[in-house]
């Protein structure tokens, strides 16, 4: 992988897009949105989705258009959502498409199969989710999901995206 000579991040710090200085200063918990089934199965990690409380609750997810996840979960209909650990930032990097995972990304770590998708079978806190409505905004498409179930496990060590990069979390932050 070889970074552009007009790359963002090369660029001089006052003439760097501010729309994506200002999103790189909110800390993210990282995501692994999953969709499909066999060798039809995509993964992406996300960093820019929130969740809005109600009956049912609901995941918003800012998705990249031209990734292969973001046409299996809009096709699809349904996806999955795991939160990652600290431990899991490898496989974020390979399922971001940023570091190199020889036979791809789904050798990396177990996986149980579910009708909306493959889950992270460590995950401690994840969702399953039907696709609602999709919205172009910005660069992005804005996914809102439907939480059809939920599971909420211990958060301890909860891998973090801010400023561009994986940070761990804060040691004091309990």
């Amino acid at each position: 992988m070889t970074i552009h000579t007009t790359h963002p991040f090369l660029e001089p710090e006052g003439e760097r897009d501010p729309v994506r200085r200002l999103r790189g200063r909110l800390a993210g918990t990282v995501s692994l949105w999953t969709a499909g089934t066999g060798s039809g199965r995509e993964g992406l990690t996300v960093s820019s989705w929130m969740v809005a409380g109600g009956e049912p609750g609901r995941v918003l997810g800012l998705l990249d258009p031209d990734a292969d996840l973001t046409e299996e979960l809009v096709d699809g209909g349904r996806g999955v959502l795991q939160v990652l650990a600290w431990a899991d930032r490898g496989l974020a990097e390979a399922f971001a498409g940023t570091a190199p995972a020889p036979g791809g990304p789904w050798r990396l770590a177990a996986w149980v199969d579910t009708d909306h998708g493959p889950r992270l079978a460590h995950a401690q806190t994840w969702a399953l989710l039907s696709v609602e409505s999709v919205a172009e905004v910005g660069w992005s498409r804005l996914v809102t999901c439907r939480i059809d179930e939920v599971v909420v496990g211990d958060d301890g060590d909860p891998l973090l995206h801010r400023r561009g990069r994986f940070v761990p979390p804060a040691a004091d932050a309990d």
